[in-house]
């Protein structure tokens, strides 16, 4: 392979990855509905000409027949008054437009084909580019949504690798934390108020049995004082031994208060 050809390969494969990467889809659909409508003004000017063509071929028909028929009566005329050789005149005259006729005929038959076939090519044309222009919108939102999906994914993908990211998962984590603290200081809250509320409600207990207590005592001393020993007078050792197992087991109650 020559050098010249190696250049010229390398050389077309550069510029058309530059051509690809240039394409817009947005502008590239705009340029091609207007190339649709350009080529569709210019068809329609072709069948315009053509029509007119047609037109034109057709009248100078029409007048060929009728000379054709005009020459066939003044023929049959001079034949009536004898005159042969006028008529035979009036024949060739109508031989000759004749022959025009049946040329334009075949030129105006081929020219209504072709206008027909102009019209055909000219509703169909309209037709393509009424659907290219819907397939152009529906095509353009497409392209907008892709666009947009591609520059959301790009700034995902940087918010994942960057710092912004990092330091927005490290402030969820943070709050999460302080979250925990304030509960558990909630529930320490809770239970010293439980426990407070409880020696409060056992306190209250204890002071109403001792004020019972004292209450049974005093009204015991003045209904048995007349029964207590005189003074002077031992007391028997049964007794005080009695004593001493009631206040020892006062001591124990109020010990495991």
């Amino acid at each position: 392979m020559g050098l010249f050809d190696r250049l010229s390969r390398v050389v077309r494969a550069n510029l058309n990855d530059l051509v690809s990467k240039a394409e817009d889809p947005e502008k590239i659909l705009e340029q091609a509905i207007i190339d649709m409508q350009e080529d569709l003004i210019q068809l329609r000017q072709a069948v315009a000409r053509s029509i007119a063509t047609q037109k034109k071929t057709e009248q100078q028909y029409n007048k060929n027949i009728s000379e054709a028929n005009s020459w066939q009566q003044r023929a049959q005329l001079a034949l009536q008054k004898g005159d042969e050789n006028l008529a035979r005149e009036a024949l060739l005259r109508k031989k000759a437009t004749g022959d025009a006729a049946a040329t334009l005929k075949g030129q105006l038959d081929q020219q209504v084909g072709q206008v027909d076939t102009l019209k055909r090519n000219l509703i169909a044309l309209e037709g393509k580019i009424s659907e290219a222009k819907t397939k152009k919108d529906m095509l353009k939102a497409r392209a907008q949504a892709a666009k947009a999906n591609e520059q959301l994914q790009n700034t995902i993908g940087r918010m994942g690798t960057g710092s912004a990211m990092s330091a927005f998962e490290r402030m969820e984590e943070k709050v999460l934390e302080i979250e925990a603290r304030s509960q558990s200081a909630d529930q320490l809250t809770g239970s010293n108020l439980d426990s407070q509320f409880a020696a409060l409600e056992s306190g209250s207990d204890v002071d109403d049995e001792l004020a019972a207590m004292k209450a049974g005592l005093v009204l015991g001393g003045s209904v048995s004082q007349g029964a207590l020993p005189a003074s002077g007078q031992k007391t028997s050792p049964a007794a005080k031994s009695a004593v001493d197992d009631e206040l020892e087991a006062l001591r124990k109650q109020i010990d495991n208060l």
